[in-house]
């Protein structure tokens, strides 16, 4: 028998090793389970920019001792008598709040006429922490709120809001993980037909989702990784496992149909689909690399996160699944070959209505590529009036206390009261009452307070509310408005610096940066995959088509995210799109489209090698792979589909937007564009220039079946 490759040799040692290589893993879970208990998370949301006026400004309230240095928790109380008679209730609580860890200062409403609706019913005290929401332990702030709702009585409503409680308070149960896990195990089992078939993809997968959220803990002490990391984790963790296991596991009931036993099958299996997962998983891990390219500190530790997370998957999928198989082996093989038995006494062929479907594109090419690309534009059009933002507890659920505060804020003094601006004055008191005037009679600002000045007197801040809600565009063209129109006209009056910050601001400055440094994103990351294409099926119309039908697929996620999310299609409540989200689905589908586009061309490339029949070629690639591609593409949809039960919105955006871009990459782009595409193309599919070909090394990705 010819001499596998690295991959087989190493499906090879796992196969002898199989109890050693299954305790190893065994004993990474615990480890690091164990490991990351004791010591504890540390996560940390970073989301300082550098350069922007949001951030300069934070950076002086902090240098010159102002107030604003640190984020603050808002105690509201409604009663509908009127909170004056209440007052010896909530100055008690209130004594017991200032005493509390992490408390800077309390001001009462009843010191402060601005602090109550005007009709008396409704008012707020405002908690000033000793530092930013994200640096404040959760039991501090779980401590200011325990201590606020034990003043609620019959006729006094009290909830507490700010981004510090948003933070501290449980949004619900891993109900969309177990979901996603039972519905991957479902499909798994329609596939295969096995209870132990299906579960072996399943078993490795959660294994390596289960030693990443472990390292991910661990490493959470020495980078900078957000407390929203872990989800999303375990979201494409348990996508890309079982779709990476499934692979070679499909692969290798291929080779036990034609006659291998269950060793020689691994062994053929991870020399062949294995080098598609590994390759693949490069891909991925150098598009959430490409994340580092933004520039953005919150975003590094996700994407680092990830990346850790896609090489554990890989590393389990090519040493922990070759173990599997060779322990249950036997079984999945009687099954295996039982089943072939009944099919062959059907007449039926493995692939005969994939077969059918490629003919019959190719048949009409030009009239099913119009129909497929109307439709992904059809469906990408609303990204173009995407709006980024962040949400806030205006989106919470209902029951949380964050979103009541924010309701009841929104009754009492407007709905922009929930997103003030904080307008920074480097100058004296004086300049800070110019600045109060002129934001006075700026058009979008409901109120300006009084200038407060800084400890040092250096600074004057004057809270600006602006008309409309946070995540209204109102809010954002006045941030602008005030940046590009208000501020340089008082300077230029009074001499003096101003700068606009605030939480409201600072989402709109990370949002723009964002935008600002996406398509450097897309470039790098779509330059270094077209790259790899390019090396591994020696062609230059096979990297640029898989660019752009990925790119339409990732752009057709953002639409449907657009309709969903912004503009509130099916009743879900209207709000920006999480300004991280489409850098983040971008990296994540942009790796996992090279998967299939890999996994479905290279069987494309291996019959044209062998028959020199471009249509030939067309037909059998996609009858070998279009199954697999769509049981990987429907567990992974489901998976992702599942985050839509989570209370978090985030969640909920993170998993429409992959579970559409898979669906439209697995049904529409490989199992009908390609096809198309491909057939188009003919024989040039596999055109390089000479000299290019000369400089370019070789590389193997599949081997062929017989190797």
């Amino acid at each position: 028998m010819p001499r596998g490759g690295r991959f087989g040799a190493l499906a090879g040692w796992a196969q002898r090793h199989r109890w050693a290589a299954l305790l190893i893993w065994v004993a990474v879970l615990v480890t690091v389970t164990l490991g990351s208990q004791a010591a504890g998370s540390a996560y940390k949301n970073d989301f300082a920019l550098p350069g922007t006026d949001s951030q300069a400004a934070t950076d002086l309230f902090t240098k010159h001792g102002s107030a604003q240095a640190g984020d603050s928790v808002d105690i509201v109380l409604k009663d509908s008598q009127g909170i004056d008679g209440c007052k010896a209730v909530v100055d008690k609580m209130l004594a017991e709040v200032k005493g509390l860890p992490s408390v800077a200062d309390v001001r009462s409403p009843y010191t402060d006429a601005s602090a109550v609706s005007k009709d008396g019913t409704i008012g707020y005290a405002t908690v000033t922490l000793d530092a930013k929401a994200e640096a404040i332990p959760k039991e501090d702030v779980t401590a200011i709120i325990d201590t606020a709702k034990d003043a609620e009585t019959d006729g006094l409503q009290v909830e507490v809001g700010g981004e510090a409680v948003r933070g501290a308070e449980e949004k619900g149960s891993p109900v969309a993980e177990l979901a996603g896990i039972v519905a991957a195990l479902v499909i798994l089992g329609l596939l295969f037909g096995s209870l132990v078939a299906a579960s072996v993809p399943l078993l490795t997968a959660l294994f390596a989702v289960g030693s990443a959220l472990g390292l991910i803990v661990l490493a959470s002490h020495g980078f900078t990784i957000a407390d929203f990391t872990p989800p999303i984790t375990m979201l494409v963790g348990l996508g890309v496992g079982v779709d990476y296991a499934l692979l070679i596991f499909y692969r290798y009931r291929q080779e036990l149909t034609d006659g291998a036993d269950p060793a020689q099958a691994g062994r053929k299996a991870l020399d062949a689909a294995g080098r598609t997962v590994f390759f693949a998983g490069c891909t991925v891990i150098i598009a959430l690399l490409g994340l580092v390219a933004l520039g953005l500190g919150s975003l590094q530790g996700v994407a680092l996160a990830l990346a850790l997370t896609v090489l554990t998957t890989m590393a389990a999928s090519l040493v922990l699944l070759p173990a599997l198989l060779a322990l249950f082996g036997k079984r999945i093989q009687r099954h295996v070959l039982k089943n072939a038995a009944k099919t062959a006494a059907k007449g039926r062929t493995e692939g005969r209505r994939w077969r059918a479907l490629a003919s019959a594109v190719q048949r009409r090419p030009l009239p099913s590529l119009l129909v497929a690309v109307l439709a992904l534009l059809a469906l990408s059009a609303p990204a173009l009036g995407m709006r980024l933002g962040f949400a806030d507890a205006g989106n919470d659920p209902k029951t949380t206390s964050s979103r009541q505060a924010y309701d009841l804020l929104a009754e009492g003094f407007g709905p922009g009261f929930n997103g003030p601006l904080v307008v920074l004055a480097q100058g004296d008191e004086a300049a800070g009452k110019a600045v109060q005037a002129e934001l006075a009679k700026t058009e979008g600002v409901a109120a300006a307070s009084p200038a407060m000045p800084s400890e040092d007197g250096a600074l004057s801040t004057v809270i600006a509310y602006p008309k409309t809600s946070p995540q209204a565009e109102g809010t954002a063209d006045l941030v602008h408005h005030l940046r590009d129109d208000v501020a340089p006209k008082v300077e230029h009056d009074t001499g003096v610096t101003i700068l606009v910050g605030g939480a409201t601001a600072a989402s709109q400055d990370f949002a723009d940066t964002v935008s600002k440094r996406l398509p450097l994103f897309v470039a790098v990351v779509v330059g270094l995959s077209s790259l790899l294409l390019m090396l591994v099926f020696r062609s230059i119309l096979i990297p640029v088509k898989a660019a752009l039908l990925n790119l339409l697929s990732i752009t057709a996620a953002l639409g449907a995210m657009t309709l969903v999310f912004q503009h509130g299609l099916f009743g879900v409540q209207p709000g920006p799109i999480e300004a991280f989200l489409p850098v983040l689905i971008f990296a994540i589908v942009f790796g996992l489209s090279m998967d299939y586009e890999v996994f479905l061309v290279s069987r494309m490339h291996e019959e044209w090698e062998r028959t020199k029949d471009h249509s030939l070629a067309v037909r059998e690639g996609l009858a070998s792979t279009g199954k697999v591609i769509t049981a990987a593409g429907a567990i992974m949809i489901v998976v992702f589909g599942a985050f839509m039960l989570s209370a978090d919105r985030m969640l909920q955006q993170f998993g429409l937007g992959l579970a559409v871009a898979i669906l439209m990459d697995a049904l529409v782009i490989r199992c009908l564009m390609v096809p198309v595409l491909m057939q188009l193309m003919g024989k040039w599919a596999w055109w390089l220039p000479a000299p290019l070909a000369r400089r370019l090394p070789e590389v193997a990705l599949e081997r062929p079946t017989g190797s």
